[in-house]
């Protein structure tokens, strides 16, 4: 898997990562990233096992972040 966005940029003079692609529909980059926030700030499960969730993802998928 790539870090590079198989989709261009919604912002004119932008290059593509995940915020500039996300606005081709910016009703639903907004309710993302209310999901998101839910669930990395209030969610049930303990922050440390997020963490390593998300690291593991990073690994498994090559990301670049």
């Amino acid at each position: 898997m790539s870090t590079k966005p198989r989709i261009s940029s919604a912002v004119p003079d932008q290059p593509a990562q995940f915020a500039t692609v996300m606005m081709h529909t910016p009703a639903s980059t907004g309710r993302f990233f209310e999901l998101y926030a839910e669930f990395w700030q209030r969610g049930v499960v303990a922050d440390e096992l997020k963490e390593m969730t998300r690291m593991r993802n990073a690994r498994i998928t090559d990301c670049g972040y």
